[in-house]
């Protein structure tokens, strides 16, 4: 729902689904699987290609090119090294993950959907031993702006994190999937 509350202002309430999934492999045997499905941007290459002024779709091929399920690894924190200086035990790893193309087929329909893209993700070790990937569902973000083109995209990254998960060996929660064609 959107409200104004004022000259400029416009409040957006909405519902987002967070999908925790548990994971059989060990924390690090999962990450670097991850991290391999989902290589970090190769910016030199990219900044490369702004300096050139490249065309969009020599952009298009060069990140198909560096993201093979997709997605891509913008930014990592690995948390545990700072946080057990308050003696946090936890294992967790936080990261961006999205692709700039896809965002840009949004963005040109509203910025602010760079409040979502890339995508927020954690792999994390919860109190029972159980390794976690957690992440908002992409379509509960992206229909909170209330324009068919952007909530189509966003069940369009739906059908692309379930195809990650699958080729992770993760399970794949029914949200990604419900009334879509499962993926091969």
């Amino acid at each position: 729902m959107t409200q104004q509350t004022g000259t400029g202002v416009h409040t957006v309430t909405h519902e987002v689904n967070r999908l925790t999934i548990g994971v059989s492999a060990p924390f690090q045997e999962f990450r670097e699987r991850y991290e391999r499905a989902v290589p970090t941007i190769d910016t030199g290459r990219f900044e490369r290609l702004i300096r050139d002024n490249a065309d969009w779709d020599t952009v298009v091929r060069a990140t198909a090119e560096n993201a093979p399920h997709h997605f891509l690894i913008y930014w990592r924190f690995d948390a545990p090294p700072l946080m057990r200086l308050a003696g946090d035990p936890w294992l967790c790893v936080e990261y961006l993950m999205g692709n700039h193309t896809t965002a840009q087929r949004m963005f040109h329909r509203d910025p602010a959907v760079l409040l979502y893209a890339p995508l927020r993700t954690a792999i994390y070790q919860d109190p029972g031993g159980t390794t976690c990937f957690a992440v908002d569902q992409p379509s509960t973000r992206f229909s909170s702006f209330g324009d068919p083109g952007i909530t189509q995209i966003g069940l369009e990254l739906d059908d692309k994190l379930a195809a990650l998960l699958e080729y992770l060996d993760a399970p794949v929660p029914a949200e990604l999937v419900q009334g879509r064609a499962p993926h091969g």
